[in-house]
C-alpha cells in the first residue's frame, strides 16, 4: 500500500495521479483510514481482524472488463463518484490492484491510496471516499461486512453532509 496526494490533472481516472507528496500512516489514522498488509496465504490473520472488528460476513468480487462487459465503464464511473457508506467499508485485496481515494481533513484534498494483494483497508462510517482500478484493469477484493452484506453508496451533496453517521464521522476528527 502506498498513499500520496492526488494531482488534480485531468485524465483517466485509472492513472496514477501522484503528486509527488507522500501521504503518511499517520495521517491516514488521523482521518480514520487503517491499513494492514497480510499477505494472500495466510488467512488466519484475516479471520482474526475479522473477529477483532466483529466482521461476521464476507463476499468477494472481481471486476474487470471481460467480466463486467458493455456495464464496465458505467460501473467504473459508479465507483469513482465521490461517496460515503453508514458502515465501514472493509476491502482485502487477493488479486490486481486499485486506487482508494479519500478526502483528507480539514483540507478535503484528495488522498489516493494504492493497493495489491495482500492490502487490507478499512474506511470509516461516513468518510467520503471513492474508487477506481488501476491501469491493470483487474482486482479481485473480499468485502467484509458487519451484518448483513450491503453497499448502499451516498453520493456527496448537502443531504450526505447532514447525515448522521457523516455528522458522527466529523466528530471524530474534532475529537484527534
Amino acid at each position: 500500500m502506498r498513499a500520496f496526494y492526488f494531482d488534480n490533472l485531468q485524465g483517466d481516472q485509472r492513472l496514477l495521479h501522484d503528486s509527488g507528496r507522500s501521504v503518511s500512516d499517520e495521517v491516514l489514522k488521523s482521518i480514520g483510514v487503517l491499513h494492514w498488509h497480510i499477505p494472500t496465504d495466510q488467512q488466519s490473520q484475516i479471520d482474526a481482524v475479522a473477529e477483532e472488528r466483529n466482521y461476521k460476513n464476507r463476499d468477494v468480487i472481481t471486476i474487470t472488463k471481460e467480466g463486467l462487459g458493455d456495464l464496465y465503464e458505467t460501473k467504473l464511473k459508479g465507483f469513482y463518484e465521490e461517496h460515503m457508506h453508514e458502515d465501514e467499508e472493509i476491502r482485502y485485496i487477493l488479486e490486481g490492484s486499485g486506487f482508494f481515494d479519500v478526502r483528507d481533513h480539514p483540507t478535503d484534498s484528495w488522498i489516493r491510496v494504492h493497493l495489491e494483494a495482500g492490502d487490507l483497508l478499512v474506511l470509516p462510517a461516513g468518510i467520503y471516499h471513492r474508487f477506481t482500478l488501476d491501469e491493470k484493469n483487474v482486482i479481485k477484493a473480499m468485502r467484509l461486512f458487519k451484518d448483513e452484506p450491503k453497499w448502499i453508496p451516498y453520493n456527496r451533496d448537502g443531504a450526505t453532509d447532514a447525515n448522521p453517521y457523516r455528522i458522527d464521522y466529523m466528530k471524530t476528527l474534532t475529537v484527534n
